[in-house]
């Protein structure tokens, strides 16, 4: 079974996460300018999955990414991607920690997000962590023109265990 870790993202990364940016977000992806501009920008941390599969040589495949910026104030989720052949296995989960960790290291008061409205696999994963829904942010996603939901980690309080349905425990 493939174990994966999490280290920060590399120049050399670039070509495979914006493989996986066009296969999961298609015409909203960005692309290698946006995500240089993104990486050059005061107050970001973007880190990536990879599997280190026993038995193979070579540097361990990134199957994941993700983005946090911090304002001095609050943390927000710019990115996460997962490839889909490792959605559901724990990658997502993963990277969501270490950001939530990250912004804890940084004495964030509260880690913001914005979802597709009908990305249920997100939405149960951010329920999972803590995540309250906010608000909805129309038409928020271009050029597909779908509604986001901005949802709220508070990080002032103690942390929570929520069940698998998101409900607190």
């Amino acid at each position: 079974m493939p174990e994966f870790q999490v280290r920060p993202l590399r120049s050399s990364d670039f070509d495979r996460v914006l493989w996986l940016e066009r296969d999961l977000f298609g015409s909203g992806a960005w692309t290698y300018g946006m995500l240089a501009d993104e990486l050059a920008a005061l107050g970001r941390w973007y880190i990536v999955a990879t599997m280190d599969e026993p038995g193979t040589i070579g540097p361990d495949p990134v199957v994941g990414y993700a983005g946090l910026w911090f304002d001095g104030d609050d943390a927000q989720i710019m990115t996460i991607g997962v490839a889909k052949d490792q959605q559901r296995s724990g990658v997502g989960r993963l990277l969501m920690d270490a950001l939530i960790a990250q912004a804890r290291k940084l004495k964030a008061q509260a880690v913001l997000l914005e979802v597709r409205v009908d990305n249920e696999p997100a939405l149960a994963m951010y329920r999972r962590s803590g995540f309250e829904v906010l608000s909805v942010r129309k038409r928020y996603y271009q050029p597909e023109d779908k509604d986001a939901y901005t949802m709220r980690l508070d990080l002032r309080a103690e942390p929570r265990a929520v069940t698998d349905d998101g409900d607190a425990a």
